[in-house]
């Protein structure tokens, strides 16, 4: 990987439009990411977040507009180069044969054969297997591994090709919260390496903790962006998700926990059980009174 200074524009979106048929996936985002940062993609469901991640990456590409690397349209890059120089995680991860993981892992160095970084084959995918912790899963198959497991892996591959820009879709999506952190805390050692990071999150939580720079897309436009103080507002939140957010400080640190509004539970209400039933009377027929009190997560007009 070329080191590139802390702060420099390395990826750029110019006017970026895309339509599928009648519908805009994209309208007119511009978008710069820079060396050393890491950026997140927010919004609802449909906002263009992926799309936007993909044309970054190169595929789809837009019909409108340009997607710069150094200045360079990625149109006239060859792909090996453009290999070289950004790593990509899809959302959904297939891996058509049984291959082991580590030879799934080792699959990111494909673009750097024949040059002198593959020399450094071994160590590069013997150092991602401990970043994403998959080290106790290299002998086993892809198709035998669990979703979050089939993540990490998928993760460890992106970090083993080694570019410079990251472009990670919903890493976080299938893991536990334990990985979860450490994928984004990687990231993170990823951009203080200088690396330009941009990742699609759903949960704002992470987003306000790990990154430098929130995105903000609703109907496949940019809404909003800057630091995550300015940007991950009650307010906005509210209006691009259309449920009322709340954005709570942690006491004794700067950082925020975002959650959803919820209507208050009914006085005299019971919590739901955590045998869900379990103390449900065993002769009492499924539309019994006492049947129905015992389904706590029915909802009763």
């Amino acid at each position: 990987m070329t080191a590139t200074a802390a702060g420099a524009v390395v990826l750029a979106a110019r006017g970026v439009r895309l339509a599928y048929g009648a519908h805009r996936v994209l309208d007119d985002v511009d978008l710069d990411v820079r060396a050393g940062e890491v950026v997140a993609l927010v919004g609802p469901n449909g906002a263009g977040k992926s799309t936007l991640l993909g044309v970054l990456a190169g595929e789809p590409r837009p019909d409108a507009g340009q997607v710069l690397l150094d200045g360079a349209d990625l149109r006239d890059l060859p792909l090996t180069d453009l290999a070289r120089q950004r790593a990509v995680m899809l959302q959904e991860v297939r891996v058509s044969f049984p291959f082991r993981v580590r030879e799934v892992v080792a699959m990111g160095r494909h673009p750097w054969r024949g040059t002198p970084g593959e020399a450094d084959d071994d160590a590069v995918v013997d150092r991602a297997l401990v970043d994403a912790d998959v080290v106790p899963l290299a002998g086993r198959t892809f198709p035998t591994l669990s979703g979050g497991e089939r993540a990490r892996a998928a993760f460890a591959r992106v970090l083993a090709q080694d570019g410079r820009v990251l472009l990670l879709d919903e890493p976080t999506a299938a893991l536990d919260v334990r990985h979860q952190e450490a994928v984004l805390a990687r990231a993170r050692t990823a951009a203080r390496t200088g690396c330009a990071v941009v990742v699609v999150l759903h949960d704002l939580t992470l987003a306000a903790a790990y990154a430098d720079r929130v995105v903000v897309l609703a109907d496949g436009r940019v809404v909003a962006d800057g630091p995550p103080h300015a940007v991950l507002t009650s307010a906005l939140l509210t209006e691009v998700y259309g449920h009322p957010l709340e954005v709570v400080p942690r006491v004794g640190t700067d950082e925020v926990v975002i959650l959803p509004v919820r209507r208050p539970r009914p006085v005299g209400d019971p919590a739901p059980s955590a045998h869900h039933g379990a103390d449900q009377p065993a002769d009492h027929p499924a539309d019994h009174p006492a049947a129905a009190a015992a389904r706590p997560c029915e909802v009763v007009p």
